[in-house]
């Protein structure tokens, strides 16, 4: 008689042609293994009317009725979502501990002849582990830090870095934030703290120790996310790479970037009031006059000048511990012809 295997974590990533998660949508939503494929046996309101069953009325009364609604469930992922699926098929099976809703699955495709897995400890051994990584992870990489002014083009550095084939950690599109407090990505909601560092951890370990790691300088908090400690602590004390650029190409170059601001006013003007204790109403009304009457070029420059400059030169200070160790570019234009050199004179200097 076919049956499954239990797979440890460590090999959870090799010999699998699928990872199937099998959680409610909610749950898939909030973290899951990189590349998993969601193919609930429960639904989220299935799920919840089965754990009040348990709760309210008997552990028994919830396994029956969830024992048949998660055969209906599984019954249809074979009719539909694995319809084309060949006789070699190697799926990997995981829920929240490995129990019940992926024990069913691995165990129905085993049956069929497909060499299933089911994951053991389910996500939250997946959790533990990952967690565990993401404190030693860090360590093993010589981290360059590139840092500089808002809108001195660390972002497309970093992009022109990663097109060049360097090892890039780029925090904010993992976070899906630019880190500041205009920094939400329109039509981007950030993800859950949970898959914020799942990211980080699947990033991190398809790096090799022996070339160096371009990451932008960042605060601890990105939007609503939280950078991890130990890796914080690596980039402060690591060197860094510097971009000093004009000014008016930093004005340029954040009026594309935040080009969605200049059709939601409203939006901006809610924003910058949030500044109003750190600079008083009067600069405040001024600065969101400015909004309302589309003068977008003077109001980049004056928060610039007056409020993002400033806040860098207080946080460049302490932020780093090399504050000697800084590599210095000085570009004269922040355009992509511009950057791509840059990047390519930067990894030419590291090897």
């Amino acid at each position: 008689m076919a049956a499954y295997k239990l797979i440890e974590i460590s090999q959870a990533f090799h010999a699998f042609d699928d990872i199937l998660d099998v959680h409610s949508p909610a749950e898939y939503a909030d973290d899951h293994l990189p590349g998993a494929i969601n193919v609930p046996v429960l639904n989220d309101e299935e799920r919840s009317r089965i754990g009040t069953l348990f709760t309210q009325v008997s552990p028994f009364e919830a396994k029956r009725q969830g024992a048949a609604l998660i055969a209906r469930n599984i019954a249809r992922h074979l009719e539909e979502t694995f319809g084309d699926r060949q006789k070699g098929w190697r799926p990997l099976v995981y829920c929240w501990r490995g129990g019940m809703r992926s024990g069913a699955m691995a165990h129905i495709l085993a049956q069929i002849g497909w060499r299933a897995g089911q994951l053991e400890g389910g996500y939250k051994a997946y959790r533990r582990y990952v967690i565990v990584a993401l404190e030693a992870l860090p360590a093993k990489f010589d981290f360059r830090v590139i840092s500089g002014s808002t809108g001195s083009g660390k972002s497309r550095l970093l992009h022109a870095l990663a097109e060049k084939g360097a090892q890039v950690l780029d925090l904010e599109k993992l976070a899906q934030h630019r880190g500041s407090l205009l920094g939400d990505l329109p039509d981007q909601p950030q993800p859950t703290q949970k898959t914020f560092e799942t990211r980080l951890w699947d990033t991190l370990r398809a790096f090799t120790p022996d070339r160096p790691v371009y990451i932008e300088a960042e605060s601890r908090k990105i939007g609503a996310l939280s950078v991890p400690n130990v890796l914080l602590d690596h980039m402060r004390a690591s060197s860094c790479v510097r971009i000093e650029a004009p000014l008016e190409a930093r004005v340029e170059l954040l009026m594309d970037d935040y080009a969605h601001f200049l059709g939601n006013p409203t939006f901006l003007v809610e924003r910058l009031t949030r500044l109003m204790e750190l600079h008083g109403r009067v600069v405040i009304n001024h600065w969101c006059e400015m909004a309302r009457q589309g003068e977008w070029r003077p109001l980049v420059q004056a928060l610039l000048t007056q409020h993002y400059d400033p806040a860098y030169r207080r946080s460049s200070g302490v932020s780093f511990r090399q504050p000697d160790n800084v590599n210095m570019l000085q570009p004269a234009s922040l355009d992509s012809d511009s950057l791509r050199k840059a990047a390519e004179d930067l990894m030419l200097e590291e090897r």
